[in-house]
């Protein structure tokens, strides 16, 4: 009997420290505690950069309205068009003008060329070359005056055709068809889901280290980073009901799945504390219960319930409890878990 005892020892510390010298099908890594950035989550409210209220800039009754409320608008379509037929008469004036000054140009040039030939010749006064010169200096400034009120048509009869100045969401109509508009009247307001920003109201207390570190990042609602930020507007004064300053964290362009009237989780980077730390990757999730596998020297891994905190960064995620400093764990829980198996179905055999 102690004769087997002592045979079953043996082989178990040859299994062991085969175990120990044999090379790990899974890359490790050692738990290490790490500078992180210490977060204050604070709710804001997403705002659009770009809203605008589109006003009439001629005047004349609505015969079309293409857009409403909660449509979207490409940049430079045609929101709605007034009545042209004022702008189009006076467009037709101001080209006929412009065709007469063209005319009396010509006309008082050829006058002036041959007036200045016969002057060459001393056969004419200087008064009557300066004559001439003042013909056609006026001939020409009245060209350019019916130039400038051709330009000043053309713009109006443009102005009766009201496009979007950019691609938006029509929020709200001013105006019903067969409306007489004049000029400022209010058609239409939108707002542009390309260029969004973040308002939140920081209380006294962290506007500071906010400050200073000058970092934030949108968070979702399992608390991961999501989106860009491009950066900070500080207001510089507090508001005197809540003692809180306003921040806007402006958002790179298209943010997609964020719209005007959001709440959302905005995290501020306000000081560093120093946490473990663990690759995202070796992570193991059964059912309810989030894990690692946890190496130990003799090279044999152990699964290992864990408690996790919010992500380092986009690699690393943060230990709150079930791992110590200098422990081993494995990168790849897939990989460990079958060498598990296998290590468990030799000692069997």
């Amino acid at each position: 009997m102690h004769k087997l005892i002592a045979l079953v020892t043996v082989m178990a510390a040859v299994i062991t420290g085969a175990h120990a010298d044999e090379a790990l099908p899974f890359a490790t890594l050692p738990v290490v505690k790490q500078d992180v950035p210490k977060i204050q989550v604070l709710d804001g409210t997403v705002e659009a950069v770009n809203q605008t209220t589109v006003s009439a800039q001629t005047s004349g009754q609505v015969v079309e309205i293409l857009y409403d409320v909660d449509d979207f608008v490409e940049e430079g379509a045609i929101i709605a068009r007034l009545q042209a037929k004022e702008q189009t008469a006076g467009l037709k004036e101001s080209r006929a003008n412009l065709a007469e000054a063209q005319a009396r140009v010509k006309q008082m040039q050829q006058n002036y060329d041959r007036i200045k030939g016969i002057y060459d010749r001393k056969l004419v006064a200087r008064s009557k070359l300066d004559a001439a010169s003042a013909e056609l200096n006026a001939a020409k400034a009245r060209l350019s005056a019916a130039r400038a009120a051709m330009t000043k048509a053309e713009k109006q009869v443009d102005y009766t055709q009201v496009r979007a100045p950019y691609s938006g969401i029509v929020t709200e109509r001013h105006v019903e068809l067969g409306e007489y508009v004049n000029v400022g009247k209010p058609l239409v307001t939108g707002l542009s889901l390309d260029q969004l920003r973040v308002s939140v109201n920081v209380p006294q207390r962290l506007i500071n280290n906010v400050r200073k570190f000058k970092t934030a990042f949108l968070l979702s609602f399992d608390n991961d980073p999501v989106g860009k930020v491009k950066g900070l507007t500080f207001f510089p004064y507090a508001e005197p009901q809540t003692r809180t300053f306003k921040v806007r964290v402006n958002l790179e362009d298209k943010t997609p799945d964020l719209f005007p009237g959001m709440f959302v989780k905005v995290g501020f980077v306000t000081g560093k504390m120093s946490r473990l730390v663990v690759p995202v990757s070796a992570i193991a999730y059964r059912g309810e219960v989030t894990a690692v596998y946890v190496v130990d020297s003799e090279n044999k891994p152990h699964l290992r319930q864990v408690r996790l905190g919010s992500k380092a960064n986009h690699d690393m995620v943060i230990v709150l409890a079930g791992l110590q400093e200098g422990e081993t764990v494995a990168l790849d829980p897939v990989a460990a878990g079958i060498y598990l198996k296998q290590l468990t179905e030799k000692a069997h055999d």
